[in-house]
């Protein structure tokens, strides 16, 4: 499944978010800049006693839809990804709230292997895209249906800024892992440990280094950013009270509850 795995996290501390190595359940603190030259600091601490962040701070969050045939069901196969964009703020923390807008009717889970960029990349080949990527983190692309395709009777907005986009409605991690053989990893999404989402990673329509390279023609892509990669299979609506986890061999679980 991998070759010389690594993962890192990022936590808080008293001094503000810190960056760090897992081994185990053991983290060791870093200093330096995890896309290039860093050094353990020494430290360490039981993975239990800290309090997960979103593992990297992005500047560009853009996500691909239509990516498995088994979410498509009678649509047809795109000919390129098919992305767009969240913002910052809808990013959410490793056990954090996934806070519904008082006005959503229908907001549905989404588990998603997430694309973390390691170098810059501007116009890079397929042949080469794989080179520019960091790791790979759990993602869920948290979206509002009746928004999105105005399936209650209002019309959808003309983007999903809000669908998408809406605070909380990208929940990110627990890590990012390194050195993964993707296509034989597995994607598990459970509410509420029932599963409702399971399919290898070879499944993808596009697989990491085509969407890579195919957003690097238009959008340069940076150290950090981050590319949801689509999800498979159903997804349902969620409630308050509900717990939402994304479970991809290799790097972990991201689990949210639902406010």
């Amino acid at each position: 499944m991998s070759q010389a795995t690594q993962k890192f996290l990022r936590f808080q501390s008293p001094g503000g978010p810190v960056c760090g190595e897992l081994e185990g359940e053991t983290v060791f603190p870093i200093r330096g800049d995890l896309f290039g030259d860093w050094e353990r600091t020494g430290e360490s601490l039981p993975l239990s006693e800290v309090e997960l962040l979103y593992p990297v701070e992005p500047e560009k969050i853009l996500c691909v839809g239509l990516n498995y045939m088994s979410h498509l069901r009678d649509r047809p196969k795109p000919s390129v990804p098919q992305l767009f964009y969240k913002p910052k703020t809808a990013l959410q923390h490793p056990g954090g709230e996934i806070k519904l807008p008082k006005d959503s009717k229908d907001v549905h889970f989404e588990a998603e292997l997430v694309i973390v960029m390691g170098k810059t990349a501007d116009d890079v080949s397929v042949e080469h895209a794989e080179e520019y990527i960091f790791g790979y983190t759990c993602g869920n692309d948290v979206s509002e249906r009746n928004w999105q395709h105005g399936s209650q009777g209002d019309k959808a907005d003309k983007q999903w800024w809000r669908a998408k986009g809406s605070n909380t409605f990208g929940p990110l991690g627990p890590v990012i892992a390194t050195g993964l053989d993707i296509p034989n990893c597995r994607i598990e999404g459970r509410l509420n440990g029932e599963v409702k989402q399971e399919q290898m990673l070879s499944d993808l329509i596009f697989p990491p280094a085509e969407i890579v390279s195919f957003v690097s023609r238009y959008v340069r892509l940076e150290p950090g950013d981050v590319i949801y990669t689509g999800t498979p299979g159903n997804t349902t609506a969620m409630k308050p009270g509900d717990v939402y986890e994304v479970e991809i061999e290799g790097i972990g679980v991201l689990s949210n509850s639902v406010a």
